[in-house]
């Protein structure tokens, strides 16, 4: 028996396990187990410029991540996934619990979360500074969003999202979307 392969393959073992502890690449998947988009498998985008519709992963600054996991919303690190509703230059507002976005009703927001606990209350009307981004999932009335902070920071936008294999349906059987099927975005 040679010694040379069996060191070569070692080594080559050895690579491919202390490679990834190594390198500083970001996920480029991430499972999404919330209601608040379809549940399932996203990839992960760079942010680049972003417009109204698109679903983002959004890591909240404090005080708003401790917020969240202590009320155990998420685990810590875990990022929201969200979409934008508004962007700099938009005014958003909250009236009781009506949220409007450049005058048009969004939806409301709920006094307290499932466990009957009291949820964050804004109120007023303002605009979407130019380093915000105001996120809200519309098909989702019990997600977790700008109805309860406002605007964010756009700096705690970390990706976009791309669906790549949910049950968009609700029904228990996940699928592909097509663009992404066909090799989209």
């Amino acid at each position: 028996m040679r010694l040379r392969p069996i060191l070569g393959l070692t080594l080559v073992g050895v690579a491919l396990v202390v490679a990834p502890v190594l390198s500083d690449h970001a996920p480029r998947l991430i499972w999404n187990a919330s209601a608040s988009v379809p549940v399932g498998l996203y990839a992960l985008r760079p942010v680049g410029d972003l417009t109204i519709g698109d679903l983002v992963a959004v890591t909240p600054p404090e005080p708003l991540a401790e917020f969240i996991t202590a009320r155990g919303y998420v685990d810590p690190g875990v990022p929201l996934l969200k979409r934008v509703a508004a962007l700099p230059g938009t005014w958003v507002c909250r009236t009781g619990t009506t949220i409007t976005v450049a005058g048009q009703v969004l939806g409301q927001a709920r006094d307290r979360d499932s466990l009957g606990r009291p949820l964050p209350i804004w109120q007023g009307c303002r605009v979407v500074g130019a380093y915000e981004v105001f996120l809200m999932n519309r098909d989702a009335e019990d997600s977790l969003d700008g109805r309860y902070f406002g605007p964010l920071p756009v700096s705690s936008v970390t990706a976009r999202i791309v669906p790549h294999w949910t049950d968009a349906a609700g029904d228990g059987r996940f699928r592909r979307p097509a663009a992404d099927a066909a090799g989209g975005p």
